[in-house]
């Protein structure tokens, strides 16, 4: 199965926090993983959070983005397109969405995954709206 993941629940590969033993296993059952673009940024903004919030040091922080970076090269990058942006509009007049968030679900749709993984409930809420195939972890 093509699994998208977005940033949410790709983090939980990274920080052991409920939903995480999941992630990985659908990672591991995947025929492919896909991910946005934004997720880049968007994981590493979150373990720089941790880092502040002082919920992981420096050291891990290195070596979350060690991993996450060299993982990158196994998974699917979704680009930006045209019709991501055009997708991610219609999730947006679907109800209250982040801007970010519908991007994903734009690229989900748009690498017609059979599966989208998230760990926000709000985002979880357009992406079935918009008729994916959602799991919340």
């Amino acid at each position: 199965m093509k699994v998208f993941i977005d940033s949410s629940a790709l983090v939980k590969r990274y920080i052991e926090e409920p939903g995480s033993s999941r992630v990985g296993e659908l990672i591991g059952k995947a025929k492919e993983v896909a991910v946005c673009i934004v997720c880049v940024p968007e994981v590493l903004s979150a373990c720089n959070r941790l880092v502040r919030e002082k919920r992981i040091d420096s050291k891990q922080y290195e070596w979350i983005k060690k991993e996450f970076l060299l993982d990158l090269g196994e998974l699917m990058m979704i680009d930006i397109t045209s019709e991501v942006i055009i997708r991610s509009i219609q999730c947006l007049e679907k109800g209250a969405l982040r801007s970010l968030d519908a991007l994903h679900i734009a690229s989900a749709i748009e690498y017609k995954c059979g599966l989208f993984v998230t760990g926000d409930q709000r985002q979880m809420n357009i992406a079935d709206a918009m008729k994916l195939k959602i799991e919340v972890v």
